[in-house]
């Protein structure tokens, strides 16, 4: 019987999280996960404030990671290795997480295994669905992240399309904060338009049917700013804030049926491959259904992380951690901390002026 025990931290942004995994035969276990959200601090300012957060997870992790331990009713003696976040993030805030991983290994000279908060997420699935197997076709989408990505097995990913521009999460919150639903705001947005009217405003659709599934939504949120500035009505802001919802499930699920279309073209059309959806997005009930519609449609398996393992969380980073471990894929406690860090290497940034699509 094979066990491995694994202390995760997670402080790529604005929540403080650790968590203790276990792996028993290859199979998870989630003995805590512990994250302390940094909604009060941020929210007077509309969004993360970097040295606000930093210093936030200064002051927790410590007692982050004893709870997490407590409740986990483990020592650090039980610890087989440390996993922490260490890229894509907010350097000031990835730094924290970061450096006490690395002592705590040092201090325990156990394993220290640096994370891609971007493979937390596309592995997270797995702490629940169990059975999940290779290949599978990825959505993330987050506050940072919007990309489809082919997993043909661990380490090893493919990127098909991309945002060039901001992320849906990050449109999320700025149409939130433009209709003054507060911070954060994708979740407010979502229950704020319940009962609005879908059809009443025209917006646009960027890169709706070209440039293959990646993404854009930058002009989607300017669509909105410029409405948004003459809407005094709150039932005015409930159908703008419903038709910018609506407008994001269509861009998904047409960028979804493309990149679906890629990843069988590259794997194959005879077996039903799971589609995973994971990030904060994710938990997004009207956009979890229509792709889960798309999905069945399409003969894809989908699969969602339950709801506290969409947004940032340590649980998935000791999971990722558990992973390497198997693999003997240490790293040493010089390794440096990204702020860019894409799951597959090879792919280019789609970002900046003079972009060609």
């Amino acid at each position: 019987m094979k066990k491995i025990t694994f202390l995760g931290i997670e402080t790529s942004c604005d929540e403080t999280a650790a968590a203790v995994i276990q792996s028993l035969n290859g199979k998870p276990k989630i003995l805590s996960n512990v994250v302390l959200s940094q909604i009060k601090q941020h929210a007077r300012y509309g969004g993360v404030v970097p040295e606000l957060a930093a210093r936030t997870h200064i002051e927790n992790i410590d007692k982050i990671i004893s709870k997490a331990l407590q409740k986990s009713k483990l020592d650090l003696k039980d610890i087989d290795g440390v996993a922490a976040t260490t890229g894509p993030g907010l350097v000031v805030c990835l730094n924290v997480g970061s450096s006490i991983g690395k002592s705590l290994a040092g201090f325990l000279k156990k394993p220290f295994i640096a994370v891609n908060h971007l493979e937390g997420h596309a592995l997270s699935p797995a702490l629940i669905h169990q059975k999940i197997s290779y290949p599978y076709l990825l959505l993330l989408i987050s506050g940072g992240h919007s990309q489809f990505l082919m997993v043909k097995s661990f380490d090893q990913y493919v990127q098909l399309g991309t945002t060039i521009d901001d992320a849906v999460g990050e449109a999320f919150d700025k149409t939130a904060k433009l209709l003054d639903l507060g911070y954060p705001g994708g979740a407010k947005l979502e229950k704020f338009a319940v009962g609005g009217d879908e059809e009443a405003f025209i917006l646009p659709f960027p890169l709706f049917r070209k440039a293959g599934s990646n993404l854009s939504f930058a002009g989607l949120k300017t669509a909105v700013m410029r409405i948004a500035e003459n809407l005094k009505l709150k039932k005015h802001k409930k159908d703008l804030a419903a038709s910018f919802q609506k407008i994001v499930e269509k861009i998904l699920e047409e960028k979804t049926k493309v990149a679906m279309e890629q990843f069988r073209a590259e794997m194959g059309f005879n077996e039903n491959f799971p589609f995973i959806i994971a990030g904060g997005v994710a938990a997004n009930k009207k956009i979890r259904a229509r792709l889960k519609q798309l999905a069945e449609g399409k003969k894809f398996t989908p699969i969602f992380p339950p709801l506290e393992l969409c947004g940032d969380n340590a649980a998935m980073i000791a999971w990722v951690g558990i992973q390497k471990f198997k693999r003997k894929k240490f790293d040493s406690l010089n390794t440096k901390i990204r702020s860019r860090w894409a799951l597959d290497a090879s792919a280019p940034f789609l970002k900046g002026p003079g972009l060609k699509l």
